[in-house]
């Protein structure tokens, strides 16, 4: 396949969905090599990241046990954001996922802001995931003495050569990536019950309800941390909706997203909940923090030989699959945006595995980035680059949560026709959930640090989207002309 297709010939291999009279001009090109079994554990993947491996050290030690209750309720709200997704995928498949619904509902505007805060969320992220690789890679002696950017550059280039061989390959090692992170949480927890129910001692402490009483409850800091980690914790979530755009590299999505999207929810109370919870009853909050790994800490204090050194090699190859998932996506965004005019042209290219490699290799550029701030300010770069994922994250769910809206307005004008597969209680769960979003933001000013400063980055940021809209419109409108006359 040429590397070169203009959105002309695009819109002549990709007719639109049932039911939708839509066509996206970044629909075409791709194969529908992801089976059900790549679906089912990009599902999985996407919910079990470096936010609940790596960052539920540091906020364990910050909010103490009511770590798990921050989890349970943004747990919710992913699920609704996944959910009210997930109708839009049966309504209409599009790799191009959300940016493509708010070209459809918002116009390309909508698109334009969508795509560009998810390529935010995820530039930022893979700054995220390289600086965790790098911290996780240093836990070994082997490793110890070298820098931390370069180990950060070497998990940039491993993962990037695998993803721009074939979308196969990506849904094979994610398929791995998360039966290895399962199958440790799975072990974790169950060496957890046995070690709760046995009593066995852990670095000097005895495990069970009373490891939290005696430090200081569910809330030993009061409410107010646990407010304030919440953006952290919605970080942890930042994945959830890679499923939606890899449901336009499968066949049958409307089979299998629903089976895929429902089994988050279980997925969400029993891994990440499930997880502090026994964190909690294992050892003193106080005993965790943000330079290691929770569940390395806790087999590091068994003291069972190599156990630490496994769980270590998981939660590094936790962050090598976020990183992968972020590549893939933002790839397939970006190749949606350019076809319609309002990203750069050479990342709607695709390679002979087609692979939309410019928009692979637009992100990856920004990872480089990450490792100079890496080289810079080791300690700080994960905290820095968490909080602008997380607003990166917020404007993606919000723009979801829009999308869904609009739809269910359109929906009762009688103009589309919801599938059977619907988000429940709308429009008031779209609604809730945006107030919800709404808060987020609230509280990472309100916490003050860099929380603050990223808030006050957000007239910035949306001074960059609305620059940016006027740098590329008028190719956008002449792209659509184009395709009027097609």
């Amino acid at each position: 396949m040429s590397d070169r297709i203009t959105a002309a010939e695009t819109l002549v291999a990709a007719p639109p969905a049932a039911g939708s009279s839509h066509v996206d001009a970044g629909d075409a090109g791709y194969s529908k090599d992801l089976k059900s079994r790549h679906i089912n554990m990009i599902a999985i993947g996407g919910a079990i990241g470096t936010g609940l491996f790596l960052g539920a050290g540091g906020r364990l030690a910050g909010a103490g046990p009511s770590l798990a209750i921050a989890y349970a309720v943004c747990g919710v709200f992913a699920f609704f954001v996944v959910r009210a997704l997930g109708e839009l995928v049966l309504y209409r498949p599009s790799s191009g996922a959300f940016v493509s619904y708010a070209r459809e509902f918002m116009g390309e505007k909508g698109a334009f802001a969508a795509g560009w805060l998810y390529f935010l969320n995820w530039a930022t992220t893979a700054v995220a995931d390289i600086t965790a690789a790098a911290t996780y890679a240093h836990f070994w002696g082997m490793f110890s003495d070298i820098p931390q950017w370069i180990l950060a550059l070497i998990a940039l280039a491993v993962v990037l050569t695998a993803n721009l061989i074939s979308v196969k390959y990506f849904g094979e090692m994610e398929f791995w990536f998360a039966i290895i992170k399962v199958g440790a949480l799975v072990a974790f927890m169950l060496i957890g019950i046995f070690l709760v129910v046995t009593q066995h001692p852990v670095d000097g402490h005895t495990p069970g309800f009373s490891t939290i009483t005696d430090s200081g409850g569910i809330f030993p800091v009061g409410m107010l941390p646990m407010l304030l980690v919440i953006q952290g914790v919605v970080f942890a979530y930042a994945s959830v909706e890679l499923c939606g755009v890899a449901a336009g590299e499968t066949e049958s999505p409307e089979k299998i997203m629903p089976k895929a999207i429902n089994s988050i929810m279980w997925r969400v109370g029993l891994f990440y909940v499930g997880s502090v919870v026994l964190l909690a009853l294992l050892l003193p909050y106080t005993s965790y923090s943000g330079d290691q790994s929770p569940f390395v800490t806790v087999m590091d204090k068994l003291g069972i030989p190599g156990a630490a050194g496994v769980m270590n090699l998981v939660v590094l190859t936790a962050a090598l699959s976020s990183l992968n998932s972020g590549l893939y996506s933002t790839g397939r965004i970006l190749r949606s945006m350019a076809l319609s005019g309002s990203a750069p042209k050479f990342t709607g290219r695709m390679n002979k595995g087609q692979v939309p490699y410019g928009g692979i290799l637009l992100t990856a550029g920004f990872g480089v980035l990450g490792v100079g701030l890496n080289y810079v300010m080791p300690g700080e770069a994960f905290e820095i680059v968490l909080n602008f994922a997380s607003i990166g994250i917020l404007g993606t769910w919000g723009m979801i949560m829009l999308c869904s809206l609009l739809f269910w307005h359109r929906s009762r004008d009688g103009r589309v026709t919801r599938p059977s597969y619907q988000l429940p209680w709308a429009p008031y769960t779209q609604i809730v959930t945006l107030a919800f979003l709404a808060t987020v933001v609230f509280l990472m000013w309100w916490g003050g640090g860099v929380g603050r400063t990223t808030v006050m980055c957000l007239p910035l940021i949306a001074a960059a989207l609305v620059g940016g809209w006027f740098v590329v419109r008028r190719r956008v409108n002449d792209l659509a002309q184009e395709r009027e006359n097609a």
